[in-house]
Parts: C-alpha cells; sequence; structure tokens
C-alpha cells in the first residue's frame, strides 16, 4: 500500500482486454443492421472474440485484488456512488448481451450438427438447438430475435468502455481527470477489437483453409475500418495531449513531459509508430492493403494499443499528487506470465470453439447465396431513379 502504482499491468491488461471485445458486437451488430452482404463469413470470428476475451478482462481484476473473496464486497457493501460499481453493473450486462447474441444466430448451425452426429456430442447439440426444424415461422422469429440484440448491443458496447475510462476520468489524478476519457477509450476499444478480428480470421483462414471464404476483399474492406479509426484515435490523442499542455498545469506536465520526452518516451513514441505511421503507410494504398498489409499492420496496432493503456495507467501513478510518494513500476516476471497465459489461454478456448462449432456460419452463407443476390437487387432499385434502373437493365 506504500507505493503509488497499485495498479499496473493486470489494470492496463483490463482495459485492453475489454477494449478488444468489441470487435464482436459492434462490428458484427453494426454491419448487420447496415445489411453488408459481406458480413456473413466474419460475424461469428467476431462475436466468439467478444465473449471469451470478456472473463479475461474481468479476470486481471481479480488477480490484481489479491484476494478474489473480496468481490464479495462489492454484493455485500457496494455503494452506487462509485464508478466501480457502474463499471461491475456494465461489463455484466455486456457479457450476458454478448453471449445471446452469440448463441442465437448458432442455433441453426448447431442443428445442422445434431443432424450429422451421434452419441454424446448428439445429445449435446441436441439440448442446444431448442428444438430447431428450420420452419419458417422459425426463422422469422429468429431473424427477428437477432436485430433487436444487434440494437441493444451497440449502446452497451459503448456504455462499457465508456464507464471503464470513468474509473479512471473520476479522479483527481494528473492527465485522467479529462472530459474526454469517454469517446477516446471507446475508439480506442473498436480500433483495437477490428485488429484483432482481423488476426483471428488470417489465423483462422491460415489453419483451416478457409479462403473461399475469408476472401482479400474482406480483409480489404476491415482495412479500410481500421484506417478511419486509426485517424480517429489519432485526433483525439492529439486532442488530449494539445489541451494538456496548453493549460500548462504543473502537476499535469510532469506526467507529459514524462511520456514525451522522460522514462516513459520509449513506450509513448512506439505506440505513435505502431497505431499510426504504420498503419497509414499500408492502409492507406491499396497495392498494400492486401490480405499480407492488414494483418501486419492488425498486429502493430494490438501492440500499439496495449501500450496506450500503459502510458494512460502508469506514467500517472508514478507522478501522484502528494509530495514524496513518487515512484517506478516495471512489471515483474510473474506479471509477464500472467499476461502471457491470459493470451495462450484465450488462444486455446478460442481454437476449441473452433472444433466444437462452425467459425464460419453455415446458414447464413446459404441464406446469402440464396436470397441476398435478389435483396441487393430490390434495395438499389429503392433508392435509384427509375431511368437509372432501365439503364442498368
Amino acid at each position: 500500500l506504500n507505493r503509488p502504482n497499485y495498479w499496473g499491468i493486470y489494470i492496463t491488461n483490463f482495459v485492453f482486454f475489454i477494449g478488444i471485445s468489441h470487435a464482436g458486437t459492434l462490428i458484427s451488430a453494426i454491419l448487420r443492421i447496415a445489411r453488408a452482404e459481406w458480413r456473413r463469413a466474419i460475424t461469428r470470428s467476431a462475436e466468439v472474440i467478444t465473449v471469451l476475451v470478456i472473463f479475461f478482462g474481468v479476470g486481471n481484476i481479480l488477480i490484481d485484488m489479491g484476494r478474489p473473496d473480496r468481490l464479495l464486497n462489492i454484493v455485500k457493501h457496494g455503494r452506487f456512488q462509485s464508478p466501480l460499481l457502474w463499471d461491475v453493473v456494465s461489463v455484466t450486462t455486456y457479457l450476458c448481451g454478448s453471449t445471446l447474441y452469440l448463441f442465437l444466430p448458432l442455433i441453426p448451425d448447431i442443428a445442422i450438427l445434431r443432424d450429422r452426429t451421434r452419441g454424446v456430442r448428439h445429445r449435446i447439440y441436441r439440448a442446444l438447438a431448442l428444438g430447431w426444424q428450420g420452419t419458417p415461422r422459425q426463422h422469422r422469429i429468429l431473424e427477428l430475435l437477432i436485430s433487436i440484440m444487434a440494437v441493444i448491443v451497440i449502446p452497451i458496447a459503448v456504455s462499457v468502455h465508456t464507464v471503464v475510462s470513468f474509473v479512471f476520468a473520476m479522479t483527481v489524478q494528473p492527465m485522467w481527470h479529462s472530459a474526454i476519457f469517454g469517446p477516446y477509450f471507446v475508439v480506442g476499444a473498436i480500433f483495437s477489437g477490428i485488429a484483432a478480428l482481423i488476426l483471428a480470421m488470417a489465423i483462422i483462414r491460415s489453419i483451416y483453409g478457409l479462403q473461399d471464404y475469408l476472401k482479400a476483399v474482406h480483409f480489404n474492406y476491415l482495412g479500410v475500418l481500421l484506417l478511419i479509426m486509426a485517424l480517429l484515435w489519432t485526433y483525439f490523442t492529439f486532442a488530449e495531449y494539445l489541451v494538456t499542455f496548453y493549460g500548462g498545469e504543473p502537476v499535469h506536465m510532469a506526467v507529459w513531459w514524462s511520456k514525451i520526452s522522460g522514462p516513459f518516451a520509449p513506450a509513448f513514441w512506439t505506440m505513435v509508430v505502431c497505431c499510426l505511421v504504420v498503419p497509414f503507410v499500408i492502409l492507406a494504398n491499396r497495392r498494400t492493403r492486401t490480405v499480407k498489409g492488414t494483418v501486419i499492420a492488425s498486429i502493430t496496432v494490438i501492440i500499439g494499443m496495449w501500450l496506450e493503456r500503459w502510458t494512460i495507467v502508469v506514467p500517472s501513478l508514478s507522478n501522484p499528487r502528494l509530495p514524496g510518494a513518487e515512484g517506478s513500476y516495471f512489471p515483474t516476471w510473474v506479471e509477464w506470465s500472467i499476461f502471457a497465459g491470459c493470451a495462450a489461454a484465450f488462444t486455446l478456448l478460442y481454437m476449441i470453439f473452433t472444433k466444437v462449432f462452425p467459425i464460419v456460419s453455415i446458414w447464413e452463407i446459404r441464406e446469402g447465396r440464396e436470397a441476398a443476390v435478389r435483396e441487393v437487387v430490390e434495395r438499389v432499385k429503392s433508392y435509384l431513379p427509375p431511368q437509372a434502373v432501365g439503364r442498368a437493365r
């Protein structure tokens, strides 16, 4: 309790993992609502990331507490005036909503597995299929439920990382007490989520030979989204540091200079290179915005966004307002090992999921082949003038 950096790599990992979880809900839900046909092969990859990675974000909180049994204090002595309790409520709601949003589109595919398996697996799939027979009525109900959940999870996802930012911004720590932290954290979450989705798709594509489903066009479109989010992230970062510099408060400037030219400068400038320079150079050019190019950009973004969380958490705590409490912090080998274990466990669970359930939605691909072209033609007719439609014919 005598050292100022009571929050270290574990809280950095918490913010990082919760940010990556936005890959599923925001990307998948927005593409569903926008009726983007190219989404069909990638939505499940994103939704699985969301559900699994939340557990590791919450797990790092329990590790940081030292005694996980203290979590019961939230139930026994919780006060809703605390942003920490807001965080618990929002993350729990997000986990429940994301799990339901993952499960609903899985039902038709589970029914396919039910009809093609025997023994224990057949009984498990039969229970999970919930009596799905693929009737028109069931399809209508399923589509309605998926649409409702897609609309619901978007504001929940935005609120989650906004509340995560409130945990920092509601304090008076230097360079945390900022009104821009809400949208700044949400943009960073979407940014890192897209990068994680691209990397997961590339691994799945390579291991399972899904080149016919996860095509170059998917990586191209996601690469464009990644480039847009890189520019948005740059704007928010620039605004945050510009306002702090212009204000010139000594306590804030001590943290500011520690990032720009002090002990945290290597992490800060590596973050800038990884989150702006490399993605912009690769993704702004169509010739380099290939599968390989987007994967390289995504890897650098993931590294850079982890460093961004690091430079938010540690420098402010290393320069507290109280004199005589300054200290330095660097993770021990135990902390690095736990971080590596979280990444390895997430990868393991993700690959187990791909072995148990289809990682590419079978029924959505079938539906796309049967109805998507007709649907797109009707949609185009609805907003083009009649003469333009006649000329197109």
